[in-house]
């Protein structure tokens, strides 16, 4: 039997079926995103909500205690809860050790679309422990968790900037004094060249530190602090700031460290090379004795766009004190 063949140049079906298949797949998508919006509101908070969570705070507040956010993205809470409790929720915070709180209440949204509850709790959990019952207000949800990464802070140099020597150091000792002007050490030369407390982001995770651009060549700028007491893990956290970590390859390494004022000996050092985001760590027990005075500097060969941020701390043992 012959096989029947369309006609030599008859049109086929297909085309003239895909402007219908189209619009019933256009059809099916805005049915879709009409349902996903007309069920968001029932999953979103009310300001009744907030209120509860609010009073409940202002009524178990300690001292140290801080917020978490669950998502990160629930910016909205931070309109609505008590003014002197800090606050976090940036992209990667449920893994951040929030070391300088024994207790944290985490304020959930599990209900929101891409929550991912299960994965905020594996980064979260671990050395934490509940509290209490959660506290459910519609659908928001407060829990207060016992802090294990908590570590009391001794000694927090962007806390003790005012009372700093700060100045420009040249290899051969040669100092040139930066002048306290009541809000920060303004070194000579450029405008960038001071040392004070601001704001900075480092891989979308904002921080309090100090700003210590570095004058470029062989010349440092440091900060030398007193009482850093003993007995206590001397921490170095810093990096390049914002976008300047990236888009420069002539740039050079940026380096930071911590020295004995008395001994010159090398406490911590941190280098930070070009294309390096986010905060860059080093830690080292201190031998217990009297408090001793520390030089906190930064140098970089080049210094153009070296926007530098860092804090140093003086820790006790994890959990001490909590």
């Amino acid at each position: 039997m012959e096989h029947l063949k369309p006609e030599h140049g008859a049109p086929s079906p297909l085309p003239r079926a895909l402007p219908f298949v189209e619009l019933g797949l256009l059809l099916l998508v805005a049915l879709l995103c009409l349902v996903f919006y007309l069920r968001l509101p029932g999953r979103l908070p009310t300001e009744a909500n907030y209120q509860a969570v609010r009073e409940h705070l202002q009524a178990q507040l300690r001292p140290g205690d801080a917020v978490l956010l669950f998502p990160w993205w629930t910016e909205r809470a931070r309109l609505l809860l008590p003014p002197q409790v800090p606050i976090y929720g940036y992209y990667g915070s449920d893994r951040d050790d929030l070391k300088a709180h024994p207790r944290v209440w985490v304020l959930g949204q599990p209900e929101l679309p891409n929550a991912h509850e299960a994965e905020f709790l594996s980064a979260f959990l671990p050395y934490r422990t509940v509290q209490g019952a959660p506290l459910r207000a519609g659908t928001l949800t407060l829990t207060l968790y016992q802090n294990g990464r908590y570590r009391p802070h001794r000694f927090v140099a962007s806390e003790a900037y005012a009372r700093a020597r700060v100045y420009l150091e040249s290899p051969e000792g040669v100092r040139r004094p930066c002048p306290f002007d009541g809000t920060a050490h303004r070194c000579p030369g450029p405008p960038h060249l001071y040392m004070a407390p601001e704001w900075h982001e480092s891989l979308y995770e904002p921080r309090r530190c100090l700003w210590m651009h570095p004058p470029g060549g062989n010349e440092r700028l440091v900060a030398e602090f007193d009482g850093v007491p003993g007995g206590t893990g001397l921490r170095l956290e810093g990096g390049i700031t914002f976008e300047y970590a990236f888009g420069r390859p002539h740039l050079s390494t940026v380096h930071m460290g911590v020295d004995d004022a008395s001994t010159g000996e090398r406490l911590l050092d941190v280098a930070v090379p070009q294309g390096l985001s986010g905060w860059q760590k080093a830690e080292r027990p201190l031998p217990p004795g009297a408090p001793r005075t520390v030089k906190v500097w930064t140098q970089a060969d080049n210094s153009e766009a070296r926007h530098v941020c860092l804090d140093v701390f003086a820790l006790g043992a994890p959990g001490e004190g909590a």
